[in-house]
Order: structure tokens, then sequence, then C-alpha cells
């Protein structure tokens, strides 16, 4: 299939890196949120983006310039189901993904490839409330996309060759590495990634180690550039639960238990670096303070 048209759902962190990419790479891209104000943002935080590019030498003001002439946003998801490769990268809710979906069913185009960039739940499940289970497939970028190489391509049972191998080309025209992963809970990296740290974080609420000795011990003992914990914040606690929540009722195994810490924080809507205050807190001038 010949992609030149990207639709990207969501302009929230992972959907403007979406974007960004694509638009670099040389696609039309069109954006689409229920919020306006979040479109109103999109195109500064991805010029910003960019500008970092420009100063690190990556890429030159004029790509820059072609990249945002690229993108363009819309609160109308009529207008997502006339692009060729629609993104979908809503809140990690199942529901929320379905609701999506099914909004733009009358709307597609016959040839139109359905992805999402889901962390954590089931490509099978989520095809099957389609009308095109056959062109859908997960589509999962890491954070932040601009900087991250590795892309899960990840198929349902009924997705087709022709539409992993077309997602497959346009992963490697965005210049990144694909790893396709079977359709199971959390696919590959967060399935390794997010028990992890949640381990982390069981070893905090035993009073293992604090915050500080945790992330300090897993960055000088294992030469992990970021700690579990402070990783955890920047992922956001509410994702990391909610893949704990998943790959817990997916594979039935009590070593997936969420633990009770994390769920504490989470109800406290101490999520992590977007709301200034999880494991570690964000709201000084100075270095990030551990909460334990």
């Amino acid at each position: 299939m010949d992609i030149r048209r990207i639709g990207v759902i969501g302009a929230g962190q992972m959907g403007n890196g979406i974007a960004h990419v694509f638009a670099l790479a040389g696609f039309d891209v069109l954006v689409n949120d229920v919020s306006q104000d979040a479109l109103d943002r999109t195109p500064s935080i991805i010029a910003k983006n960019l500008d970092r590019q420009v100063s690190r030498g990556r890429i030159t003001a004029e790509e820059q310039a072609q990249a945002l002439a690229r993108i363009t946003t819309t609160t109308d998801i009529a207008a997502i189901g006339e692009t060729d490769l629609i993104v979908e990268s809503a809140t990690e809710r199942e529901e929320i993904k379905k609701k999506i979906f099914s909004s733009l069913a009358d709307h597609l185009a016959p040839h139109t490839l359905l992805t999402t960039n889901t962390s954590s739940i089931s490509i099978t499940r989520l095809a099957a409330d389609t009308d095109r289970p056959e062109r859908f497939m997960g589509f999962h970028f890491m954070n932040p996309v601009p900087v991250m190489q590795l892309v899960e391509l990840i198929r349902g049972i009924a997705t087709s060759a022709e539409t992993y191998s077309t997602l497959h080309e346009v992963v490697k025209t965005l210049g990144k590495t694909a790893a396709s992963s079977e359709d199971y809970p959390a696919f590959i990296v967060n399935r390794i990634l997010i028990p992890m740290i949640n381990e982390a974080v069981y070893a905090l609420y035993e009073g293992v180690g604090s915050v500080s000795a945790i992330d300090t011990s897993m960055k000088l003992g294992a030469n992990h550039p970021m700690g579990p914990l402070e990783l955890a914040d920047f992922i956001g606690l509410d994702t990391c639960l909610a893949i704990m929540n998943v790959l817990h009722e997916g594979l039935a195994d009590t070593k997936y238990r969420p633990c009770p810490l994390l769920t504490k924080y989470v109800e406290a809507g101490w999520l992590g670096r977007k709301t200034k205050r999880g494991f570690y807190d964000y709201r000084g001038d100075g270095d990030p303070v551990p909460t334990r």
C-alpha cells in the first residue's frame, strides 16, 4: 500500500511525538483530539522538540520548517477517516479506544489501515470491534517518540500479511527499528519492564531501600540510565498500574500483582512528573526530592 497521509488520534505527549516523527519523515499528518486547547498546543510542542534536534545538528532548520508545515489539526473525527493510516494514541483505557474506533467506522476509506499505540491491551479484542480486523494492528511507539528507536508491531489473530508488511516498511521509513510481538498482555517491552518497576515499588514498600537507594543501585549497579522509580514517574504511575492490572488479569499469575503502594500513589493522584508528584516531588526549583 502507498501510505501518504497519517491520522493521529490524541494530542498528548505520545500523539504529538508520533505526529513529529511522521512529519519529519515526509508524511502529511492530521492530528485529532476532543480538546481544542490540546490541539492549539500541538504546533508549539512539536516545534520545541524539533528545535532540540536542530540545536544538536540532527536536522536542519529547513527540515524543521517543512515538518511543521506538514502537520494540521482538527477536532472532527470524520476528517481522520480520509487518511491512509490512523494511529490511535488516546488514554490507555480499552473502553475509550473502542469508542474512538466506533466513532470512526462510518468515515473510513476502504483502504485505511487502523492501528493503536496501546502498550498492553489486546489487539485482537480491539480489532474485533471494527469493520476491518484484517487491516488492524498494534503500532506501539516508545516514549519519548522522537528519541526512542523501537516500534513494537503486534498482529491480532486476523491481521493480514499485507497489513503487517506495509507497517513494517513504514517503520523503516521513519528511521526506526521494528520488533514483532505476539498479541499477549503487555507485549514484549512492558511485559519485562513494568514488572521490574513493580518489584522496585515492592522493595520500597517493604523497606528494603529508600527511593534514592533503589534508583542509585540500579543506575550504578545495573548500568540503567534511569532508576526504576524515576522511570515510573516518567511513564506515569497510572499507566504503570494499568499495565500491571492487564498482566495480572490477562495471565492470572500472582507474580503480576500490583504493589499496594503503587495503587496508593495513584489513588492519591501522585502520578509522577505530569502531576509534579510521584516517587519524587517535582514542585521545587532544584532537583526532584524523593517522597520516601
